[in-house]
C-alpha cells in the first residue's frame, strides 16, 4: 500500500509510520519536519499545513490510505480532504474521547463542532469541539470510508506528556511513594504501539467507523499495583493518601506540575470508563500493562530519571504531601 500520513516525527504519527514501514508499505510523511526525522524507510514531504496551498507539491499523487493526527484545526482537516478524500479508498482520523460532553456520567451525548478560532483559549472542552467538528469534516467528505478512532490515555515509550512514565519512573527510585486513594476510580490506557498497529490493521483490511480507541477498564489501583510489580525498586512503600487531602495541599490531577498523573475527580471519572468492546470486537489488541510500564521505564532512564518533568510531583512536593500525613 501506498499511505500518506500527515505527521510521522512525533509520538502516534511517528509510530504509526514505523508500524507501516515494518509491514513493507509505501509511506510518505508530510510534515514541516521541525520535531524530528521520520522513521528508517519513510520518506519526508516538507508540508507546513498553516500556508495555503499546502498540499500543491503532491497534486496528481494517489494513495491507498491517508492517515490524519491533526490535533488543533478544523481547517487543517479540511484541506487534506479536499487533496486526497475524493481519491483515497481509506481514510483514517484520529480523534480523541474528548468528543464526550459529559465525563461523570460516562454517556456518548457530544460537545458541540467548534470552527477554529486562534483568539480563544485552547480548553480541554475547546479541543473536544474542534475534535468534534474535524469527525464531521471526514464523514461528510468521505463518508463510508473513514476511520474514527477516538484515542484514550496513550502511553509507552516516546510519549512526550510525562504522564503515564512518572509512575514507572518514580516506582524506580524507591522510598516512601503517594498514590491517589481512589477506590472507585478506574484505569484505561493503550500503548501507542499497540493504537499504531491497529490503525495499519484497519488500513490495509479496510475497517470503517468510529470507534472508542483504548484499552480495557481496570481499577485504578490495580493498575497503580501493576506498575509498582514491574517496576518498583526494593523495598518501596505505596503511600495511599486520601483525595480530600491531595485536594486540600493542592494536588493537581491527571498532567501538569504538581500532579499525580492519571488521577481523575469523579466528574471526569467516567473519561477512564469507555466501552472498547466494538474496537477489539474489529481487530484492536494490546499488550499487558506491565509491558509498557517496563519499556516507559528504559525510556525514561534514556532521559534522566532525575530531570524536570512535565507532570508528576518533585522530590519536594512528594515530601510535602507525607508530612502532611505523617
Amino acid at each position: 500500500m501506498k499511505i500518506l500520513v500527515l505527521g510521522g516525527t512525533v509520538f502516534l504519527s511517528k509510530a504509526i509510520v514505523a508500524e507501516a514501514v515494518r509491514r513493507g508499505h509505501e509511506v510518505l510523511c508530510g510534515a514541516r519536519g521541525a520535531s524530528g526525522e521520520v522513521p528508517d524507510g519513510a520518506r519526508l514531504v516538507s508540508i507546513d499545513r498553516n500556508r495555503p496551498g499546502a498540499f500543491g507539491q503532491l497534486a496528481g499523487e494517489q494513495f491507498d490510505s491517508v492517515i490524519d493526527v491533526s490535533k488543533y484545526s478544523v481547517n487543517w482537516v479540511r484541506d487534506a480532504l479536499e487533496a486526497f478524500g475524493a481519491t483515497t479508498p481509506h481514510w483514517t482520523f484520529v480523534s480523541s474521547i474528548s468528543v464526550y460532553a459529559d465525563h461523570s456520567s460516562g454517556s456518548d451525548e457530544l460537545l458541540p463542532p467548534l470552527e477554529d478560532d486562534p483568539t480563544q483559549e485552547f480548553t480541554a472542552e475547546r479541543y473536544g469541539s474542534v475534535k468534534v467538528a474535524s469527525e464531521n469534516a471526514v464523514r461528510e467528505a468521505v463518508a463510508g470510508r473513514e476511520f474514527i478512532v477516538r484515542a484514550g490515555l496513550i502511553t509507552g515509550p516516546d510519549d512526550p506528556s510525562d504522564r503515564f512514565g512518572y509512575w514507572p519512573a518514580r516506582f524506580s527510585q524507591g522510598g516512601k511513594v503517594v498514590v491517589p486513594d481512589s477506590p472507585d476510580l478506574g484505569f484505561q490506557h493503550i500503548d501507542v504501539r499497540d493504537l499504531a498497529q491497529w490503525i495499519v490493521f484497519a488500513a490495509e483490511e479496510g475497517v470503517t467507523g468510529t470507534y472508542d480507541s483504548t484499552g480495557p477498564v481496570m481499577p485504578f489501583q490495580m493498575a497503580i499495583g501493576e506498575i509498582a510489580g514491574a517496576t518498583a525498586a526494593p523495598g518501596t512503600q505505596i503511600v495511599s493518601v486520601p483525595e480530600n487531602v491531595l485536594q486540600q495541599l493542592e494536588i493537581n490531577p491527571w498532567a501538569g506540575p504538581r500532579s499525580l498523573p492519571l488521577w481523575l475527580p469523579q466528574e471526569w471519572a467516567k473519561m477512564v470508563g469507555r466501552d472498547v468492546s466494538n474496537a477489539f470486537a474489529n481487530g484492536l489488541k494490546t499488550r499487558p500493562l506491565a509491558e509498557t510500564a517496563l519499556d516507559s521505564l528504559e525510556y525514561e532512564r534514556g532521559l534522566g530519571l532525575d530531570r524536570p518533568r512535565k507532570a508528576g510531583l518533585t522530590a519536594e512536593e512528594e515530601q510535602e504531601i507525607l508530612t502532611a500525613v505523617g
